[in-house]
């Protein structure tokens, strides 16, 4: 995947607290850190988003995305 975003963080799902409309994603990027990601509940079913999936955090401006291969 190629994203002309810049902050690109690899890392795995560590949790994943779906709601009724938001789904909330913990990313473990290493050395101890995570990053967390509000995405649509539809999202994380499309992305195929579970616990141990590979992702990468994309950082744009105040939002993260999620990308998945």
């Amino acid at each position: 995947m190629r994203l002309s975003a810049r902050n690109q963080l690899s890392g795995t799902v560590a949790s994943v607290d779906v709601g009724s409309v938001m789904t909330i994603v913990k990313v473990d990027i290493g050395g101890g850190q995570q990053i967390t990601a509000s995405i649509t509940k539809d999202a994380a079913e499309d992305l195929g988003i579970t616990v141990g999936s590979p992702v990468a955090a994309v950082i744009k401006s105040t939002e993260v995305m999620l990308g998945v291969e």
